[in-house]
């Protein structure tokens, strides 16, 4: 939560100075489902996505985000440093390979938004989504 000094300037305060690189990890209607990606053990992808954030992020598997086309889907939201220098949420889609697991754990390791570019062709999976749609991810 930011707060206003006496002076006027915003500071950050209590869990948000502290707020890490958050994952989320679509795993609703599409994403994650064998119906639409069969082969994909997608237990294993969120397991695998846990192990290499560990400590410099945190993973959280949500239901439906509303972007089905793009499935599977996962959000990169900076942390509270990485948003202090520009960050925003990364949206990216069609996560269905090993390598951009690791890609995505390396980039978290590295800062995440705002802190750190996105190793290997993280930004070809990157989309843009509707204010309304990405309201429910932050």
């Amino acid at each position: 939560m930011a707060r206003r000094t006496k002076a006027g300037k915003s500071t950050e305060t209590g869990a948000d100075a502290a707020s890490p690189v958050t994952v989320t990890v679509c795993r609703g209607c599409c994403c994650g489902t064998a119906a639409k990606h069969p082969g994909v053990d997608h237990a294993a992808q969120l397991d695998r996505l846990k192990a290499g954030v560990g400590t410099a992020g945190r993973v959280r598997a949500v239901t439906c985000i509303d972007a089905c086309d793009h499935s599977n889907v996962v959000v990169v939201s900076p942390s509270a440093e990485g948003r202090r220098a520009g960050g925003r949420p990364v949206w990216l889609g069609w996560v269905l390979a090993e390598d951009m697991l690791d890609d995505i754990c390396q980039w978290v390791r590295e800062g995440g938004p705002g802190i750190a570019e996105p190793p290997g062709v993280l930004d070809l999976q990157s989309f843009t989504v509707s204010r309304r749609v990405g309201a429910n991810v932050s």
